[in-house]
């Protein structure tokens, strides 16, 4: 029995788009059809992002060539409002919340639930609260954003565009922020959608889920379309990430993590019973007397699911950066220190990579070249005047190092993709020279290549004997690089696996079950010194 074809949705001809200096998109063509789940996979700065944008109207037409076809009509959008009145909605791998207003004010902003031009926010708290419940968010709709995690704003975006009743979803990197439950309940949620007749373009650099939920996927290079592959219908062909990589990087990748040997020497770094309230709800502990210490040469890995406690632990070691101080204490080579502030963290060569690379990591109003030597001004100035030549070299060392994708470094770091913006960051923090460099979700939003690149930079800190704590939510990541890996739940250590015992499924288990694990091995890694 023969399955008729669905008819094509949208249709991009041609499309090219230019900045100064950059090509991003050059003759890019591709192909959506009706009630499909469509894949672009690329590296970073293949111009993935740039062409959605160009279809959703944030690149408004005349700034590009080319042609885009929706049912077979061609259309020209002048702004994002035009593109959401034919029925197409994008969700940015940078979140567009505002994070004073609350989740309702924020999932209705431009097109408020009025009757006679007043809101009524009664009726807008029940629209609100069915979008969550369709996103499985369990949150108040009146509850601020700033208070709400990445991951949970990463949903309001979904569920954001869910309300704007549209016919082709974009979503760029929407599980990027998410733990592997998060993940596979939205990729269930585009299933379900999908079914009931809406069209999704996904970007992903995860190609598990592009391969687990794509009916077709089209793979850019260097900002041109180099193939689409069919992966579900009567054309499909058989692919798998191997294959994936291979057209988006131009050769086969190989292994997915570097070989390296560990060369681990003694403690060097030790947090004893850190203890740490919520900053706006003082009854609630995020960090319940946490211990654990690192070790010179060591990758020591954090696991756990979202709201575990895993940032908030980072970020109040990094100089009580957040929530409330209870008690606790920390040791550096042997001498107890005060780390009341970021300054001072920084002083003693402590760095944190954060996952909010938005918000927390860059300045989107300054240069790459700016950016880099932000944190250890000293270190490029003369007299205690900039050094702008100084500041130059450096920056385009770890331009050229960390292959950052600009044309030069006075390139401001808000025309960055997602990616080459989180090596900016990165490499901000490793100009300080740290000794203790604290990774948060430090893959996020990178390509499969980059992030090869990123392991073995992580490997090479390493072996110079700098100790390094990993946070990940993909634990495939945390298995491929850490020595060790302490788990987190509801903010208390609930145990340690060595490399030699961390399995995926015992990790989950102590990842959810905490301390009530019967394991006898997860019992001897939880009271073993090195868990201390």
């Amino acid at each position: 029995m023969s399955v008729t074809p669905m008819p094509t949705l949208l249709e991009m001809r041609g499309i090219s788009k230019a900045f100064p200096g950059v090509m991003a998109l050059d003759q890019v063509t591709m192909q959506v059809k009706e009630s499909e789940i469509h894949a672009i996979c690329g590296e970073n700065g293949a111009g993935k992002s740039t062409l959605m944008k160009v279809l959703s109207g944030v690149y408004p037409h005349g700034t590009y060539t080319g042609e885009i076809l929706l049912r077979d009509q061609p259309v020209a959008f002048k702004d994002i409002r035009a593109s959401e009145a034919a029925g197409i909605a994008i969700i940015h791998q940078e979140l567009a919340l505002i994070p004073e207003l609350s989740i309702t004010e924020n999932l209705f902003l431009g097109h408020e639930v009025a009757t006679a031009g007043i809101i009524d926010w009664a009726q807008a708290r029940i629209r609100a609260k069915a979008l969550l419940d369709q996103v499985g968010l369990r949150a108040d709709p009146d509850t601020a954003i700033k208070h709400i995690g990445v991951g949970q704003q990463q949903l309001v975006e979904i569920a954001k565009a869910l309300g704007k009743a549209a016919r082709l979803l974009i979503l760029d990197e929407p599980t990027a922020a998410l733990n592997a439950d998060d993940s596979a309940h939205l990729l269930s949620l585009l299933r379900g959608l999908r079914d009931q007749g809406m069209t999704c373009i996904l970007i992903s650099h995860k190609l598990n889920e592009v391969l687990a939920i794509a009916d077709a996927v089209t793979i850019l290079r260097d900002g041109q379309s180099i193939e689409t592959l069919r992966l579900t219908g009567a054309d499909a062909q058989p692919v798998d990430e191997d294959r994936l990589i291979r057209a988006m990087v131009g050769r086969s990748l190989g292994a997915r993590f570097p070989e390296r040997t560990p060369r681990i020497g003694e403690p060097f770094f030790e947090v004893r019973d850190w203890t740490v309230r919520h900053p706006q709800v003082p009854e609630r502990l995020v960090c319940k007397a946490i211990s654990f210490c690192v070790r010179r040469g060591e990758i020591l890995g954090f696991a756990g699911l979202m709201g575990a406690g895993r940032t908030e632990l980072a970020r109040s070691v990094f100089g009580r950066s957040y929530g409330v101080y209870e008690r606790g204490r920390i040791f550096m080579h042997g001498r107890e220190l005060r780390l009341t502030s970021v300054a001072e963290a920084i002083r003693q060569r402590i760095a944190y990579v954060t996952e909010d690379r938005k918000t927390l990591g860059l300045n989107l109003l300054d240069e790459i070249k700016t950016t880099v030597v932000a944190a250890d001004l000293r270190r490029v100035s003369r007299h205690g005047v900039l050094d702008r030549h100084r500041e130059i070299a450096v920056a385009e060392s770890y331009r050229q190092s960390l292959r950052i994708k600009a044309p030069n470094v006075s390139t401001g770091v808000a025309t960055l993709s997602g990616g080459n913006q989180q090596k900016v960051v990165l490499a901000k923090w490793l100009f300080t020279e740290p000794d203790l460099l604290i990774l948060d979700e430090p893959t996020r939003g990178i390509d499969v290549g980059a992030k090869y690149e990123l392991y073995t930079l992580i490997q090479a800190l390493a072996a110079a004997g700098k100790g390094i704590i990993l946070i990940s939510s993909e634990l495939p990541e945390l298995l491929g690089l850490a020595d060790r890996i302490h788990t987190l739940c509801e903010g208390a250590l609930t145990g340690v696996l060595e490399r030699s015992q961390a399995t995926q499924e015992r990790l989950m288990r102590l990842m959810t079950l905490g301390g009530s694990s019967t394991d006898p091995g997860d019992a001897i890694s939880r009271s073993s010194p090195a868990a201390a």
